[in-house]
């Protein structure tokens, strides 16, 4: 799939630009705090219907100005399309023309992966963000996988209000335990559906880049219903004394181990970002493999965390796809289609 084209109007410091898209590598370059990343975070928007920067919608709207817009158009292989954002006071999502009321009808339209110089936090960071890594990649492709985690963090959230009470009854809880472990189990299916694909696929990517052996492992408490039952019920005194759920898939979490040793504690700077350099092209792959074609590949800052030797392999990984890079310099790559970036304004050369 690749994008053809995308309006934006007054998003961040873009008052009104309008860009066409090559089918293959798009270079967006230019000096720092120029709008480069704002692209890549339109397109971002389109895909997931929020940004990959801020959880504060209003940051997207052009200072001064009351609303923002962002349309793009697209080509899948088996269909065109076009997805329209507006965001004002509220949110406004339109997929082909047609208003959206659930977020999860807008996710799998356009299929992308994202990678940041932020990324190499998915390894060092605490689970919460690697767990983001799954519920982005899963939820492009899995509808379902969408309502179920929404439904259990809403069971958890009315868990948890309810363990801050005074009178707390086990007769509820149990209600809410068996709503937890049956929505949990789902979840934590689905996880460990991709956790394997990723194992798959990065394996053999990792050991082109370097001769170091990389793992997976993946912690849940949710892998049986009965035994995560048991596991709420034997927490529930914990529970209440905490005012809130100590188990569950809300807490899993997945390590990357290089030789064995875990990368967050004992690997080196290059170790993570080749690492994560690995988990990136895994699951370019893993969506490829499910829906037949490649996602777009943003890359944002492309060049500032990578040398000349890791920049040239991992360009040469990802032909036949359509990217679009931010960096501060052009990139003399052939049929690249570069586009110079200066205070909010465009020029393709």
């Amino acid at each position: 799939m690749y994008l053809k084209n995308i309006k934006i109007k007054n998003f961040r410091n873009y008052e009104e630009q309008e860009v066409k898209f090559g089918e293959k590598l798009n270079i967006f370059y230019g000096e720092n705090a120029q709008g480069k990343t704002n692209i890549l975070e339109s397109i971002f928007l389109c895909a997931f219907g929020k940004s990959f920067r801020t959880k504060k919608e209003k940051e997207m709207i052009k200072k001064g100005e009351e609303f923002t817009k962002v349309e793009v158009e697209y080509q899948k292989k088996d269909r065109d399309g076009k997805i329209s954002i507006k965001i004002s006071n509220k949110k406004m999502i339109s997929v082909n023309g047609v208003k959206i009321k659930k977020l999860s009808e807008l996710l799998g339209n356009i299929n992308i992966v994202i990678f940041t110089p932020d990324d190499i936090n998915i390894l060092k960071n605490g689970p919460s963000t690697r767990r983001r890594f799954l519920d982005m990649m899963i939820g492009q492709l899995r509808t379902n996988y969408v309502y179920n985690l929404n439904m259990y963090l809403k069971t958890l959230e009315q868990r948890n209000n309810y363990l801050k009470q005074k009178d707390v009854k086990d007769s509820m809880l149990e209600i809410w335990d068996e709503k937890l472990s049956d929505y949990g189990h789902k979840i934590f299916l689905y996880r460990n559906e991709f956790i394997e694909k990723i194992k798959q696929e990065i394996e053999e990517i990792h050991s082109e880049i370097t001769d170091e052996e990389i793992s997976i492992k993946y912690k849940s408490d949710c892998e049986n219903t009965e035994e995560y039952k048991k596991h709420l019920l034997r927490n529930r005194k914990i529970d209440q004394i905490k005012g809130f759920t100590s188990a569950g898939t809300h807490r899993d979490d997945f390590k990357i181990l290089i030789n064995g040793e875990e990368i967050n504690v004992f690997g080196s700077q290059g170790q993570n970002r080749t690492a994560i350099l690995s988990l990136k092209l895994a699951e370019l792959k893993v969506i490829y493999n499910d829906i037949e074609e490649y996602p777009i590949l943003l890359l944002d800052d492309f060049m500032s965390e990578l040398d000349e030797k890791r920049i040239s392999n991992f360009l040469n990984k990802i032909k036949n796809i359509q990217v679009i890079i931010t960096c501060t310099r052009n990139i003399d790559i052939k049929n690249s289609v570069p586009y110079k970036v200066k205070k909010g304004t465009i020029h393709c050369e």
